[in-house]
C-alpha cells in the first residue's frame, strides 16, 4: 500500500512514517520545513520526502493520505487531498488501527519531560530483553531511530500529545492510543493556539484517563494540582504516584545536587513490598531524576527489576536535541536542548547550571512554540533564565509581539538578535574556555548550532596564526 504523509517531518509524524515502512508500505511524504534529525533518518530508511504543501505531491495517487495535525484548511495540498476523494486519516488513528492493536501500550504523558521519559522506558524494557516497540516524538540514541515495532508481544511505548489530532478531529492525540499503564508526568498550561486555559487541556487528560482499565495502571507525578485535580474527576484504574513526597510510592533522594546520582526508593504498603536502589549515570537536573522515577516505575510493572532497571540507566543516552553535545571548540561546549516553555527553559538552566561548576552558563533561546508565539507565557521568561550568566534572546520574524520589553527587564545580562549571524558573532566574542553554551529551541534554529561550532573554530584557527 502507498501512504503518503503530509506534514512528514514533525516529530510525530516522522515517527510514524518509519513504522508504516517498517510494515512494508511504500511511504512518501511532504512538508515545508525539512531539517535533520527527522529528516535524516526519513531518508536513511527510503521515505521519498517532498518540499513544501502542493497538489502534484499527490500523483501519483496514494491509497490512503495520512494528515498531520500543523495541516489545515487553505493548504493547497490539502484542498487538492479533499477534492480528489483519496481516503484520508489522522495519524493517531492510523496507530490505533495498524499499529497498537493486540500491544499492552504504556502511554507517556505530560506537559514536559514526555520525549525523554518514553526513551528511558523503552531503554528500560530493551536492556531487559523485552524487545519493546515505541514511536517517541525525537531520536533516542540508544536506538538510533524513533520508532519501532518491536517484538509483536513486548510493550509497546508511546509519547502521548495532548496536542489535537487533525484538523477534522479536534480531540488530543493521546485518546486514540487505550494505553494500560498511562504516565501522567506534570501538567501545565501549553498549546495556547487550540486551549483556552489550563483547565481545557485538564479535560482533555481526563479523557485520556478514563481510557485506562481498571486492570491497568495510572502512574502520576506527585507535587502536581493540576493532576490531582484531573484524578478527582474520576479514576478508574489502581493510582501510584511518583517523586519528591514520602507519601508517594515510588521515590527519589538526590545524594548530589546535580542529580547525578540519586537513589530510588519503592514502597507498596498494600502489598508489603519495599525496595530501593541507585541511579548513577551522566545525565543532570532533579527533573531527569523524575523523568527516571516515571520510567522505572513503569519498567517494573512491565516485570522490570528494578536494580537492574537503575543499573541500565548509566547506559542511557539522551534523546538527541535533550541536552545533547553537539561539539566542543578549545574548551567551549555547545549544547542543544529543546526546552521551550517557560518551566521546561529553567529546568534545563538549573540542572546545567549546577553541574558547570568552572566557566560560564549561556542560553542561546528561540521562542518559536505556538504558545510563544502567542505571547501566553511571555512574562515567565524573565524568571525562566535566573540561572544563566548570559543570555542571548532571538526574535524570530513570526513572533506576535516584541521582546524588547522582556529583554530589558533582564538587565545586562540579556541581549536580543534579530540576525543569526550577528547573534553568533556576539557569542563567539564573549564565550571564553570551560564556558557552556545551551541552545534552545523547539525548531531547527537557522542551524545555528553548526554556525556556533565552525564561528568557535574559526576564532580558534585565527587566534593560534596570531600566536604563530
Amino acid at each position: 500500500m502507498h501512504l503518503h504523509i503530509i506534514g512528514i517531518c514533525g516529530t510525530f509524524m516522522g515517527s510514524l512514517a518509519l513504522l508504516a515502512r517498517e510494515l512494508g508500505h511504500q511511504v512518501s511524504g511532504s512538508d515545508q520545513h525539512v531539517y535533520p534529525p527527522m529528516s535524516t533518518q526519513l531518508v536513511d530508511a527510503g521515505i521519498t520526502l517532498k518540499e513544501g504543501y502542493h497538489a502534484d505531491h499527490l500523483s501519483p495517487v496514494p491509497d490512503l493520505v495520512i494528515v498531520g495535525n500543523a495541516m489545515s484548511r487553505g493548504n493547497q495540498e490539502v484542498e487538492a487531498l479533499l477534492n480528489s476523494g483519496v481516503p484520508y486519516t489522522s495519524g493517531a488513528q492510523w496507530l490505533a488501527e495498524h499499529v497498537l492493536p493486540g500491544r499492552r501500550v504504556i502511554a507517556v504523558a505530560g506537559t514536559h519531560g514526555k520525549t525523554t521519559t518514553a526513551s528511558m522506558l523503552a531503554w528500560l524494557l530493551e536492556s531487559a530483553g523485552l524487545s519493546p516497540g515505541f514511536l517517541i516524538g525525537g531520536v533516542p540514541r540508544n536506538f538510533g531511530v524513533s520508532a519501532r515495532l518491536g517484538d509483536a508481544k513486548a510493550p509497546f511505548v508511546v509519547e502521548a500529545d495532548e496536542y489535537d489530532t487533525a484538523f477534522f478531529d479536534k480531540r488530543s492525540k493521546f485518546v486514540h492510543y487505550r494505553p494500560h499503564i498511562a504516565i501522567l508526568n506534570n501538567l501545565e498550561f501549553d498549546h495556547a493556539d487550540i486551549f483556552a486555559d489550563l483547565a481545557a487541556i485538564e479535560r482533555q487528560f481526563h479523557h485520556l484517563v478514563r481510557t485506562v482499565p481498571s486492570q491497568g495502571h495510572l502512574l502520576v507525578a506527585d507535587e502536581q494540582p493540576a493532576l490531582e485535580r484531573v484524578l478527582a474527576l474520576g479514576a478508574w484504574s489502581p493510582v501510584a504516584h511518583f517523586g519528591g513526597q514520602a507519601t508517594s510510592e515510588w521515590q527519589f533522594k538526590l545524594e548530589r545536587d546535580d542529580a547525578s546520582r540519586f537513589q530510588v526508593i519503592y514502597s507498596d504498603d498494600k502489598q508489603g513490598q519495599e525496595e530501593d536502589a541507585i541511579v548513577e549515570w551522566p545525565l543532570t537536573g532533579e527533573y531527569n531524576a523524575r523523568n527516571a522515577l516515571a520510567a522505572l516505575s513503569a519498567a517494573y510493572l512491565c516485570g522490570v527489576d528494578l536494580a537492574r532497571g537503575c543499573a541500565a540507566l548509566a547506559r542511557f543516552e539522551t534523546p538527541r536535541r535533550r541536552q545533547e553535545v553537539r561539539g566542543e571548540i578549545n574548551g567551549i561546549q555547545v549544547i542543544d536542548d529543546f526546552a521551550h516553555h517557560p518551566t521546561a527553559i529553567a529546568a534545563t538552566l538549573k540542572g546545567l547550571r549546577a553541574a558547570t561548576t568552572k566557566g560560564r552558563l549561556f542560553a542561546v533561546i528561540e521562542p518559536r512554540s505556538n504558545t510563544m508565539r502567542l505571547g501566553a507565557l511571555r512574562e515567565r521568561l524573565i524568571d525562566s533564565v535566573a540561572d544563566a550568566d548570559s543570555v542571548f534572546w532571538f526574535q524570530p520574524a513570526e513572533l506576535d509581539w516584541s521582546m524588547q520589553e522582556l529583554v530589558a527587564a533582564q538587565g545586562a545580562h540579556a541581549q536580543l538578535y534579530s540576525d543569526i549571524d550577528t547573534l553568533v558573532a556576539a557569542v563567539v566574542t564573549q564565550a571564553s574556555p570551560l564556558d557552556r553554551i545551551v541552545v534552545m529551541s523547539n525548531g531547527g534554529f537557522e542551524g545555528v548550532h553548526e554556525r556556533l561550532l565552525a564561528a568557535l573554530t574559526a576564532a580558534q584557527k585565527s587566534a593560534e596564526e596570531g600566536q604563530a
